[in-house]
């Protein structure tokens, strides 16, 4: 490798030595054959002029070669000097200058003909609005390469799609870091949407509805499950009580189904808090560490969650919202499979378990009639819609509808 880089610095010196020479001789060889030479020099004989420019030629080609070790290494010096600052820089920020200078040259390319033809100043104005706009392309890419990228790449939210059974689902991605997005505040919303972590707790997992919910592709982000977490879940599996046993397995199960489905979606994270034994509190530390949410089902986590800042998602409030609604004067047709509390009355049942009550409907259980809705009472405890039956003559849903 020595011996290669020697000859390559002794070709390189050849080369500036002739280099020199040829600029010698030329600069020799013009000014010999100008006016200024023959009316200073007229009584010189032509052979001295060529002597002279030979002797110019013989100088520049010896200080080119004498100097040409000295030219290369500090060039080698300079380039080195360059490279160690270039190493330096992040990546995304000589990316983002080299993107702002490639802009600012094309702007000044396409403006340097309209200020060209100005006078006297014209022939100049090309060269300083090219330095100027590529001094400050450069300067600004570098310094707003976070907002360049993260603009760049806002298309993959809609472009990229994800195979699941066959099927394509739309899902995005978003590759870019929580801090570069927390410094652009018309970015920060859609950071808390897409880049936050959500966080599973045992609740949630044994339940098995998020899962549904994610192979909908409303769910964002990646989907963590916290060691710990994980070890609680293992606990209730090996409890003695049969029905927290099942629970326990249940929730296995269904994790193991999100894992294989969901593969790089999902994460278990070794992150534990020696200095709490409460899961929750752990979940609670681990979501204010990661800047992310919480997925439950626990209503008490939820409080205690919101009280510190940490945003909860709950899949009951998600199952409420996404509830029918139901105003007073709507028809509905109703089940009525028992008798209610009140005299007389009945009691029936949506699909997503909403309780029916229906006033003078005892009559009509295992029965479907039409119902008009009267009022709709939401508790804490969830919702009850009242109806009473919108025929009084007894006639059930076979029999109006034949």
């Amino acid at each position: 490798m020595s011996e290669t880089l020697n000859k390559t610095d002794r070709m390189i010196r050849i080369v500036i030595s002739l280099t020199l020479g040829v600029i010698g001789f030329t600069s020799g060889l013009i000014l010999l054959l100008s006016g200024f030479y023959r009316q200073t020099f007229r009584n010189v004989s032509i052979g001295f002029g060529i002597a002279a420019l030979a002797g110019i030629t013989l100088l520049l080609l010896a200080v080119g070669y004498f100097s040409g070790p000295f030219l290369i290494s500090q060039t080698k010096a300079l380039i080195r000097w360059w490279e160690s600052r270039l190493i330096k820089i992040p990546a995304a920020d000589l990316m983002g200058a080299i993107f702002g200078l490639i802009i600012a040259l094309i702007i000044a390319f396409l403006i340097g003909p309209s200020v060209s033809g100005i006078p006297i100043i014209g022939r100049f104005l090309p060269l300083l609005v090219t330095l100027l706009l590529g001094y400050l392309g450069f300067s600004l890419g570098m310094k707003k390469h976070e907002e360049i990228i993260i603009f760049s790449r806002l298309r993959n939210l809609t472009v990229r799609d994800r195979k699941k059974d066959g099927k394509q689902t739309l899902g995005g991605t978003l590759t870019v870091d929580r801090p570069s997005l927390d410094r652009i505040p018309a970015l920060r919303d859609l950071a808390d949407f897409v880049l936050s972590p959500k966080i599973l707790d045992t609740s949630v997992i044994i339940d098995g509805r998020i899962f549904d919910i994610y192979k909908t592709g409303f769910l964002s982000g990646t989907i963590i499950v916290p060691q710990f977490v994980l070890t609680e879940l293992q606990h209730i599996a090996d409890s003695s009580d049969g029905l927290k046993r099942n629970r326990g397995r249940r929730g296995l199960d269904i994790l193991k189904t999100m894992r294989k489905e969901m593969q790089d979606d999902l994460q278990i994270v070794e992150s534990d808090f020696q200095e709490s034994t409460e899961v929750d509190a752990k979940l609670v530390l681990l979501a204010r560490q990661m800047g992310g949410e919480i997925l439950t089902n626990d209503y008490n986590l939820n409080k205690v969650a919101e009280l510190q800042d940490i945003r909860v998602l709950n899949i009951n409030d998600l199952v409420n919202a996404l509830r029918p609604v139901f105003l007073p004067g709507e028809e509905m047709t109703v089940h009525v499979l028992k008798e209610g509390k009140e005299q007389r009355q009945g009691i029936g049942y949506l699909d997503d378990g909403t309780m029916i009550v229906v006033d003078a409907g005892k009559k009509y259980i295992n029965q479907t009639i039409y119902t008009i809705v009267t009022s709709v009472l939401q508790t804490s405890a969830g919702r009850m819609i009242f109806v009473k039956p919108k025929f009084s003559d007894k006639r059930v849903f076979a029999e109006v509808e034949s």
